[in-house]
């Protein structure tokens, strides 16, 4: 019987987009950073649009103000760029970190976190919510509302950039992917763009705009940590782990699971704790 994995003219041609947009001399605008920056401000915006909109919450009052949010776009930016690289160097690729100490600040070579951008977010917020006098479940969850489309676009970006593949496979969708072989592999980048972006933003549409969970602090946040905790574990089978960690055991475990296993419990509890003060009279 014919092997499918070795016949590589049965797998898509990959796009040829280049990964730069434009260059003037030195500067160079990449679609990633681009990701980046079209995500952060659609948080922004829509974070505002649901502020602005009374029948979302409880007696039509919004928990903080629209300005609050533009205060906080650079407090989100930071928390994600540093928290991103923290995460990455910690979780992913300490050893060459440790030995080459500039290389944390060559920003340019790639190296991002989710987790450890959640993570720095999560303190971005929690700070900037203690200083504002705001309650840190509603600014999580008008947060987390939008955070999916910034997710869908940097995996798209990831796609173009012909990084974070998938495993090998016969699917008759399969990629030959640039510097990853000779064999066709899954589009798990497109995978992710599709669960964590496009899905479980329509998902978190329907609790804030159909089910009105803004009105349960907490209950949006907590469905979107355990909903992007799903389909990052979920698409882990399909991608291949990182060649400097490999598998943590058998030749299914990944760090991307290990990483998210703990989103999903937190999650869970959150929307169990939500749920649970809503029901609680107002004294």
């Amino acid at each position: 019987m014919t092997n499918l994995l070795a016949l590589p003219l049965a797998a898509l041609p990959f796009p040829d987009i280049d990964p730069v947009i434009v260059q003037i001399g030195p500067l160079a605008v990449h679609w990633y950073g681009l990701a980046y920056v079209v995500g952060i401000l659609f948080g922004w915006w829509y974070a505002k649009r649901l502020l602005t909109t009374p029948r979302l919450w409880l007696s039509g009052k919004a928990p903080m103000r629209p300005e609050d949010i533009d205060d906080f776009l650079v407090w989100a930016a930071v928390g994600i760029v540093l928290g991103g690289r923290v995460g990455y160097i910690l979780f992913y690729d300490f050893a060459r970190y440790l030995a080459n100490p500039l290389d944390i600040f060559a920003v340019w070579q790639g190296g991002m976190s989710f987790h450890g951008g959640f993570a720095g977010t999560t303190l971005a917020m929690l700070l900037f919510a203690r200083s504002r006098g705001i309650r840190v479940w509603s600014l999580f969850d008008v947060i987390a509302a939008g955070v999916p489309v910034a997710l869908g676009l940097v995996r798209i970006t990831n796609f173009i950039n012909a990084e974070l593949w998938g495993r090998p496979t016969d699917v008759p969708w399969g990629f030959v992917f640039p510097n990853a072989g000779d064999l066709p592999r899954h589009p798990s980048q497109l995978y992710e763009a599709a669960l964590e972006g496009l899905v479980l933003f329509l998902v978190l549409r329907l609790l804030t705009h159909v089910f009105l969970k803004l009105r349960a602090p907490g209950f949006v946040a907590g469905a979107f940590v355990t909903g992007y905790g799903l389909c990052r574990i979920f698409v882990e089978f399909f991608r291949e782990p990182d060649a400097q960690l490999g598998y943590l055991a058998g030749n299914w475990l990944t760090m991307g699971m290990v990483l998210s296993t703990p989103m999903v419990l937190v999650g869970l509890w959150a929307i169990w704790r939500a749920q649970r003060q809503a029901q609680i009279p107002a004294t």
